[in-house]
């Protein structure tokens, strides 16, 4: 038990950072954090050592997002009348717009995936090329390779040169 304390103690904030970057969700992103560990804490016995403790637990995280976005689809109301008002924008958000940066912002969503996300992941979770390359079954040079041709896309307004 003392050995989960010291690895939240050690890997909490990045997976904060990482579920933050992929819900733009403050609230969400802790509730999810909370659930992360949660669930290593019960499965943490299948956990073999092939990966760093944080990739590990960044991939339960990415897990629980996607098992979120498919209740939220499923629990998605009908009629306009029974849409929730849409959220206020996240601190980030308002960072950015007092820089000036929201439009970098709307191009970086506009990326395809998996190509989002390699930016999300560096840009806002702060993981190692290595770390992206590991939560997305990649190699770290494809995620250095996808990173770089992501920030000559953002330079040139979001342009598809090549693909």
């Amino acid at each position: 038990m003392e050995d989960m304390r010291e690895v939240y103690r050690q890997h909490a904030q990045t997976v904060y950072k990482f579920l933050l970057a992929k819900t733009r969700d403050e609230h969400l992103a802790e509730e999810l954090t909370q659930e992360t560990f949660y669930q290593a804490v019960k499965s943490v016995d299948r956990f073999d050592g092939s990966c760093k403790v944080s990739v590990w637990l960044c991939q339960i995280a990415k897990h629980l997002w996607y098992q979120h976005l498919r209740k939220q689809k499923r629990e998605t109301p009908r009629s306009p009348e029974d849409m929730p008002e849409a959220p206020g924008p996240s601190a980030e958000e308002r960072l950015l717009e007092q820089e000036g940066r929201m439009d970098l912002l709307r191009l970086v969503h506009g990326l395809p995936e998996p190509t989002r996300e390699v930016v999300y992941l560096r840009a806002f979770g702060g993981l190692s090329f290595r770390e992206i390359g590991d939560v997305c079954g990649k190699t770290e040079t494809w995620a250095r390779v996808t990173f770089y041709r992501s920030k000559e896309k953002l330079r040139n307004g979001g342009a598809d040169d090549e693909e």
